[in-house]
């Protein structure tokens, strides 16, 4: 794996992150999707967690992270999320986040 990816890490109050970086690790509604340079181009809905971002050097820098969506595309992944910050959402933006038991719920309902 040569090269790098372009990430920025967006929430309502701020840009949280800008910068190049190894590897990202997202917490997906449904569990954790991993992205590298030159990953194909995707769309994922973001559930609550942890999300990891590699920089080149060896840093690693990790933050709490609540909905939204993860965009990859180009060598670069833009995470737009509704909260982002060292310690995990408060319940209010916690309690809003798609979780699977949700999805699977809905699509029962269907049928």
């Amino acid at each position: 794996m040569a090269g790098s990816i372009h990430v920025r890490v967006v929430s309502p109050e701020r840009v949280v992150f800008s910068g190049d970086a190894d590897s990202l690790v997202a917490p997906a509604w449904d569990g954790k999707v991993g992205i590298l340079p030159g990953h194909a181009p995707m769309l994922a809905l973001l559930g609550a967690g942890e999300l990891t971002v590699r920089t080149p050097g060896g840093g690693t820098s990790r933050y709490q992270v609540a909905g939204g969506i993860l965009k990859v595309e180009d060598n670069q992944a833009t995470v737009l999320t509704e909260y982002a910050g060292t310690t995990p959402a408060p319940p209010s933006i916690a309690a809003a986040v798609v979780q699977p038991e949700d999805v699977a719920e809905a699509a029962s309902r269907r049928d």
